[in-house]
């Protein structure tokens, strides 16, 4: 890792990390309150277990003033906040009914979409959250409402955001099914993806998150956020799915959930397939006018999932390797855990929870 890059890493687990641990410290105590024992112990643990996914939307926030970083973080966590509780919904709590993981994505449609009536999100459930899940859509409908060039990015943020809510309804469907109806919904994302490979790259929020960063510039222009929308997806987005797939291979196996990595026929083919879509992913961040920011992005991404203990385990260890030089990381392994980069996670360890 060089220099300018530690840099900037240090900038963000300093400045970046402690406002949305504040943030998320917030949105916990509310998560608390919530009456109904199971539906607030399915809250907690999203934020307990999930809370990185915050952090890591929060990174372009890096190059953001002080002013609209806070809000950019705000952003980040309400919103992705309510994708981790809806994923938590849908795995832990209730049947296998699509009527029922559509109706809770609605919330995500609506919390992009300023002004727009919140619905009965819970319709298809006995359980309720004491409105819960309305207070994070009508707190992240007002973040995206003071983006300067929202306007801009609309169209984008609700294309990406109907391809998430489309895969969550899908996914969480009983085995056998689910992964017939993702093939016949996923196959044609792109030519050169298979239907898990087009899946995953439905299943991520960063492309939100950079067109939310891009609005945050009175100055975005329609072909800013097409450029953005087109290096994110689906390569940068199906990448981040597949790595966050990747080490959670283990759980899914025990939870009977649908894991895109373990679609591949094989562990060769795995490696391959990922390393191939960081190849292209690192390519296709590079042609952007502001490439060195979302290529720091998107190497951090990378840097946190293939350095997590899961990775560092063999087999999978080849493949963290070989995904890291992809995106031109070039270290081993072992040179990744003696490196600036041991301090810099050490560091977020702590930040993260402070």
């Amino acid at each position: 890792m060089d220099k300018q890059t530690a840099g900037l890493a240090f900038g963000f687990l300093t400045r970046i990390v402690p406002l949305a641990a504040a943030e998320m410290r917030r949105l916990r105590a509310r998560a608390s309150r919530i009456e109904d024992p199971a539906v607030r112990r399915e809250a907690l643990a999203s934020m307990r277990h999930k809370d990185f996914h915050v952090h890591g939307g929060c990174i372009l926030a890096t190059f953001l003033g002080d002013v609209a970083a806070r809000h950019y973080v705000r952003l980040v966590a309400a919103y992705e906040t309510a994708v981790d509780y809806l994923d938590n919904l849908c795995d832990r709590l209730g049947a296998e009914a699509e009527d029922d993981f559509r109706a809770l994505h609605e919330a995500l449609l609506d919390a992009v979409t300023p002004g727009a009536p919140l619905r009965d999100y819970f319709r298809h459930r006995d359980h309720h959250d004491s409105g819960y899940l309305a207070g994070l859509v009508r707190e992240s409908q007002q973040a995206f409402a003071a983006l300067p060039a929202l306007e801009q990015a609309r169209e984008s943020i609700l294309d990406v955001t109907a391809r998430y809510a489309e895969l969550q309804a899908l996914k969480h469907l009983a085995p056998g099914e689910r992964e017939v109806r993702c093939e016949a919904a996923f196959a044609s994302v792109a030519p050169d993806l298979r239907w898990w490979e087009g899946a995953a790259a439905c299943g991520s929020t960063l492309p939100t998150f950079a067109l939310a960063f891009a609005a945050s510039s009175a100055d975005c222009t329609p072909a800013r956020v097409a450029a953005l929308h087109e290096a994110y997806f689906p390569y940068v987005s199906g990448l981040h799915i597949l790595l966050d797939y990747f080490i959670d291979q283990v759980e899914d196996r025990e939870h009977r959930e649908l894991n895109f990595v373990a679609c591949y026929p094989d562990e060769s083919e795995a490696r391959f397939g990922i390393v191939r879509i960081a190849k292209t992913a690192i390519a296709r961040a590079a042609r952007l006018d502001d490439a060195e920011r979302h290529i720091f992005a998107l190497r951090a991404m990378c840097g946190y999932y293939c350095t997590r203990p899961a990775a560092l385990r063999s087999p999978l260890r080849l493949t963290a390797e070989d995904v890291l030089r992809a995106v031109g990381i070039d270290w081993s392994m072992q040179g990744a855990r003696t490196s600036m980069m041991r301090p810099l996670l050490d560091l977020y360890a702590r930040l993260a929870k402070a």
